[in-house]
């Protein structure tokens, strides 16, 4: 089951056609493979096709790649319809299948079973769910031990981030290979546990969430807010412009998702607010309007450029994110270095959260967390054991 890695040769099963798997085919066919992409819509085929042909064009343009180049990639991609609930016998002669379909449970499970019904045993069974146990979706397999969660970034060819997943039932041979696959495409892998959210979707809750939170208290409006963390913050895009170009829909979405998969834990509570938005259709960029409206004609609000304000803010929202990262690295969902690089290469933060918690000083992260704490008496502010623990001894994620 470990031939998969590092194999130029080994043929790559793509399932779903839609943008995450498009992206993921053409960056396989970039690499050496050949690759044979299945959906059941012949439009969505058809539209994935064109899609691969006009990037490829686009990079000869740029001369990133050569026009030999780019026909060679196209011959090495099949793209195939097949009916719902017909064989997958087109993707019998793949060495590892990706799945990319819609982020449900019972659909998955099912595709798997019908896969396992046409692949040898050798294939390596992948999902690229953003937000579903690899374990669950697994668990419906003959042979579990040979999937594994190969999570990757939109626009995949641009981002290039990918979270690696072994399910609990995974063997390490098959880790080990999906890794090195993808690091042959160039790609900068992390490994994580099988938690909700992962790394990225997991860490990422309180840029939104606390933002939120300071919006509803009246601290500051959303245009102050997206003000302070990107001057302020360096980030590369406040929260609220973030939602509305992600959409709120699905950003409510998955924070409800990971409030339900950690048992209704505060520090992952939804927003009313977001609720709201999603119910009124404000869905964003994509409906014309969210926390800005981008209509025609429409004027952005002017943010409060108050410095002392500003620094509060980021203060607050940082001191959250570290706290998330201190706890996953203290429940072993990944290795500092793994979770730092997740959110610089995954989401462009400014600096790896961890790193970020040294140069700040661990003891002030952690006072700033038991006075949100003490004002609130909320458990959402409770510091991470580890965090608290680091602090007490004066002690560093990182020795220089």
């Amino acid at each position: 089951m470990t031939s998969v890695g590092g194999a130029s040769a080994t043929t790559i099963g793509i399932l779903g056609a839609g943008a995450m798997g498009a992206g993921i085919a053409q960056v396989a066919v970039t690499h050496g493979h050949p690759v044979i992409l299945v959906d059941t819509s012949p439009a969505v085929v058809a539209n994935a096709r064109s899609g691969i042909s006009k990037a490829l064009d686009r990079e000869v343009e740029k001369g990133r790649t050569t026009a030999e180049a780019r026909t060679s990639s196209l011959e090495r991609l099949t793209a195939v319809a097949v009916p719902a609930g017909a064989d997958l016998l087109a993707l019998a002669s793949a060495g590892l299948v990706i799945e990319a379909i819609i982020e449900d449970l019972r659909a998955k499970r099912d595709v798997f079973l019908r896969l396992e019904a046409v692949l040898p045993e050798s294939t390596v069974l992948a999902s690229n769910t953003s937000s579903l146990s690899i374990t669950a979706i697994a668990s419906g397999c003959r042979r579990p031990e040979r999937v594994v969660g190969i999570h990757f970034f939109n626009p995949v060819p641009l981002m290039p981030l990918v979270e690696i997943v072994p399910g609990l039932a995974t063997e390490a041979s098959v880790t080990t290979a999906a890794r090195s696959l993808v690091d042959g495409w160039q790609k900068t892998t992390v490994l994580a546990k099988d938690t909700p959210g992962f790394i990225v979707n997991r860490l990422a809750r309180p840029f939104y969430g606390e933002s939120l939170r300071i919006y509803e208290e009246g601290v500051a409006d959303q245009a102050t807010i997206d003000w302070a963390m990107r001057e302020i913050g360096r980030f590369r895009m406040g929260p609220f412009e973030l939602m509305d170009l992600i959409g709120n829909d699905i950003n409510f979405a998955v924070t409800q998702s990971v409030f339900e998969a950690f048992f209704y834990d505060p520090r992952y509570r939804p927003s009313l607010t977001q609720k709201r938005h999603v119910e009124a259709g404000l869905l964003g960029r994509k409906s014309g309007q969210g926390y800005y409206d981008y209509r025609a004609g429409a004027v952005r609000p002017e943010p409060t450029k108050n410095s002392e304000l500003g620094q509060r803010i980021v203060d607050r929202v940082v001191a959250m994110l570290i706290n998330e990262a201190a706890e996953a690295l203290f429940m072993g969902l990944a290795t500092a270095e793994d979770l730092d690089l997740a959110m610089t290469q995954g989401v462009n933060y400014p600096k790896g959260l961890l790193r970020w918690a040294d140069e700040i000083g661990v003891s002030t992260v952690h006072r700033r967390l038991q006075a949100l704490q003490e004002e609130y008496g909320e458990d959402r502010y409770r510091p991470s054991p580890l965090l608290r623990r680091m602090s007490q001894e004066g002690r560093r994620f990182y020795h220089a």
